[in-house]
């Protein structure tokens, strides 16, 4: 029985002060087995606010890239942040979608057990709980709701779930639902023990035809039902559609060990399609689905087998592996025929095929796309397909989607997305239809501002958006273009198209250098008439930029590094920039925000300088000592990030999670190298933090990555053997980890500034390729 491992495990594990979930204990004697996924602590993170973000996850309880997940709901009714660290009451167990925050959620719908009056509103409902009567597991949680003496428990499959209340003995016992505002119905249906609905709630676009049905199936018969509409009940009625709806079923029970189970499954498409949804739960018990679950998180995060870690380091690894594993979730359903069919968020109907949703390209093309192209490369064939799809049926590729076009953030990094998973090998999908959405994308505005190009006019005749022409983040934008087409030429290679095509896109490459400013040595804004902006503060936050200031983006410039070392005078000179990222104050300027923004503050209390690691534009730049002859300061501040701003605890990120991004550049970080520039095959060394990891890929194939005299000292590579041969590059190629093998690393505490200082050990930048 699943429940009854759970508290036999329990005496083997001990409790980290702040986890607030059962914990793995070091494996100090053989009788203690720890799975990967005994690791992982979802509430990392969840100790997050609107000014500060230490994460801004929530637990999501689900299984890898499900359609579905659920979390504990603490935050009010529409409040995106549902859930955190910090609160004192739960409010319900909530069907979840959101990607993030700031983002919010959609299609959501709660339960909450409770007892003695059959309260529905979501004040009256709330019960007091501790993280101490709390077990939070990927596949699994529980809490103690201690307002109402009874225990609730949720275990999901990728579409449905099931939950198991043990009340104290009573005849008032009761079950909640809340199908949330915006527009919702509910329908009891005594005889068979079930409620069926609806949500329409969401937050972003407008969404035609948009339901999330669901069917709610108990294991006892109601002994009292009601329905309710915002702040009336009424007893005894089945229906009821209005703005805000709910119902209220009780049961009575003969006390903790006469268990209440309800199975739960929803769907996008029909209240039918949702009865099909629900068949994934079988006929298996309560433990029998937990145990699936479980062996399906440990199934993936298997696939990266740490050894010579501490306990903390290997929560945090397992923890920041289980972030990654989310984002995009399935949009996609099978019908009564086996048929793959997805509603679409972009025209309202049912149609065939694969369907993602639920995570943002400004941020996922650095690291968590990548990553999925390495350890997981089929489910991003499958997330390919899908974007196929967001094409034919929205006119252009998602930026952000959520669950269809979001209008925030900028770039067109599609490009990359589409661009690094052929390049890393991926086949089986229709890659012109792409490609195509790729050229129309690069040269169009979309519907809103954050799909297509903003600007494009501007930016295919100046080769700049420039900053007098009321397009914010305009320098922003150039940069990253120029990015995405550079991640569009190496597609246009790989696919042989006409040169003159080829060539457009690796002109259009570099246009970065259109905002190079030499009397600052850093990027800046361009105003339409060629002469730059004025005045100019480099540590001014917004305005030209993103969520960042000129030091973070002036290294946006993923593809052609040593064409920036060019324009900045020098190797020497580089090397200086960087330095001056960690060595200046955490100074800001927030006049364009009109006040400090979260961002700005965990720079500010982070101690290193204008490194801003809690957000996505600087993450890569560490990794650019490597392209200018000192690689050891890349090991030094790579070990340094690791140590100091990550951590298995509800504080335990430094900024936004960002739907896997910053998890994904700690675990490729750990391994010992980073994407610096998708749509290449080259991943840049940093330093691994591990003894020895074993990626189990999907080919077959085995790579190990050791170094046996790795320690919190030895942090530095003094030199690097592959397959038994040296490695003197600052890199190694995609495929040649593939093709397996081992990567042996030899560490030493002091840096070895002899090797990598070559430019013949230096990574890929177009300039030197051309």
């Amino acid at each position: 029985m699943m429940i009854n491992k759970i508290k036999a495990y329990a005496f083997a594990v001990f409790m980290i002060s702040g986890l607030g979930a059962l914990q793995p204990a070091c494996a100090q004697s053989n009788e203690v087995m720890v799975d990967p996924v005994d690791y992982v602590n979802p509430l990392m993170g969840t100790d997050s606010k609107v000014s500060l973000s230490n994460g801004n996850t929530y637990p999501a309880i689900g299984l890898p890239w499900g359609m579905n997940f659920w979390t504990p709901q603490t935050g009010k009714n529409g409040n995106g942040w549902q859930y955190t660290y910090a609160a004192d009451k739960i409010r319900g167990l909530k069907q979840t979608h959101q990607p993030s925050p700031w983002m919010n959620d959609y299609g959501q719908f709660s339960l909450m057990p409770i007892s003695g009056k059959a309260v529905f509103d979501e004040e009256d409902r709330a019960s007091w709980f501790s993280h101490k009567a709390e077990v939070s597991k990927p596949y699994y949680y529980s809490v103690y709701l201690a307002d109402h003496d009874v225990t609730a428990e949720v275990t999901p499959t990728e579409r449905a779930a099931m939950f198991r209340f043990s009340f104290s003995k009573t005849d008032s016992a009761f079950v909640v639902l809340d199908a949330f505002d915006r527009g919702s119905e509910v329908k009891i249906i005594p005889e068979k023990n079930m409620i069926v609905g609806y949500s329409s709630r969401y937050s972003r676009g407008k969404l035609k035809n948009f339901k999330n049905y669901f069917v709610i199936v108990f294991d006892k018969p109601f002994s009292n039902f009601a329905t309710w509409a915002d702040s009336t009940k009424y007893p005894n009625r089945t229906e009821l559609a209005a703005d805000h709806v709910g119902a209220i079923v009780g049961f009575s029970v003969r006390g903790k060990t006469d268990q209440v189970h309800a199975k739960v499954a929803s769907s996008f498409i029909s209240e039918e399609q949702a009865l099909l949804n629900l068949k994934e739960l079988a006929n298996d018990s309560f433990d029998q689905i937990a145990d699936k679950g479980r062996a399906v998180w440990n199934e993936k995060l298997g696939r990266l087998q740490v050894e010579g870690a501490s306990v903390d380091q290997l929560q945090t690894f397992y923890s920041c592996l289980y972030r990654t594993l989310f984002f995009p979730n399935k949009l996609y359903e099978v019908d009564a025929k086996g048929k793959i069919v997805h509603y679409s968020p972009y025209n309202g109907e049912v149609l065939p095929g694969y369907m993602f949703a639920g995570t943002g390209f400004w941020d996922t093309f650095r690291a968590l796309y990548p990553f999925l192209n390495l350890m997981y490369p089929s489910i991003n064939k499958e997330m390919q397909e899908g974007l196929i799809n967001d094409y034919k049926e929205g006119g252009f590729l998602p930026e952000w989607s959520s669950p269809g076009f979001a209008d925030i953030m900028v770039g067109n990094n599609s490009a990359s997305v589409v661009a690094d998973a052929y390049i890393k090998g991926l086949r089986g999908y229709d890659i012109e239809k792409l490609y195509e959405a790729l050229i129309h994308g690069a040269n169009n505005e979309g519907p809103m501002s954050a799909v297509g190009r903003k600007g494009v006019e501007y930016y295919n005749s100046l080769g700049y958006v420039p900053y007098d022409v009321k397009i914010n983040e305009n320098a922003a934008r150039t940069l990253e273009y120029a990015y995405d087409d550079f991640a569009i030429y190496q597609l246009a290679k790989a696919l042989k198209k006409p040169k003159k095509e080829i060539e457009l896109y690796a002109k259009r490459s570099q246009n970065y250098r259109n905002l190079f400013d030499k009397e600052s040595n850093l990027m800046r804004g361009k105003n339409k008439d060629g002469s730059f902006q004025s005045p100019f503060n480099p540590l001014k936050w917004g305005d030209a930029f993103t969520e960042g200031n000129s030091w973070h983006y002036s290294w946006s410039v993923f593809h052609d590094v040593e064409g920036l070392i060019d324009l900045m005078g020098g190797e020497k000179v580089f090397v200086t920039m960087l330095d001056s990222v960690f060595n200046q104050s955490p100074a800001f300027d927030d006049s364009y925000y009109g006040g400090v923004i979260h961002e700005i503050r965990e720079m500010q209390i982070a101690n290193m300088g204008q490194y801003a690691h809690g957000n996505q534009p600087i993450q890569h730049m560490i990794y650019l000592y490597n392209y200018a002859g000192q690689p050891w300061k890349t090991q030094y501040w790579v070990r340094e990030v690791m140590n100091r701003l990550y951590l298995a605890t509800p504080d335990g990120y430094c900024g936004d999670e960002d739907n896997g991004q910053t998890s994904a550049w700690y675990v490729f970080s750990a391994l010992g190298f980073y994407p610096v520039c998708p749509a290449t095959d080259q991943y840049v060394l940093g330093a691994p933090l591990f003894k020895k990891v074993i990626l189990r890929l999907e080919n077959g194939k085995r790579f190990e990555i050791a170094a046996p005299q790795n320690n919190n000292e030895n942090r530095y590579i003094k030199d690097a053997l592959l397959d038994g041969k040296a490695l003197d590059q600052n890199w190694i190629s995609h495929q040649r980890i593939l093709d397996g093998g081992q990567l042996l690393f030899q560490m030493d505490k002091t840096p070895n500034k002899t090797r990598g200082t070559n430019a013949k050990a230096y990574p890929f930048s177009f300039s030197s390729s051309n």
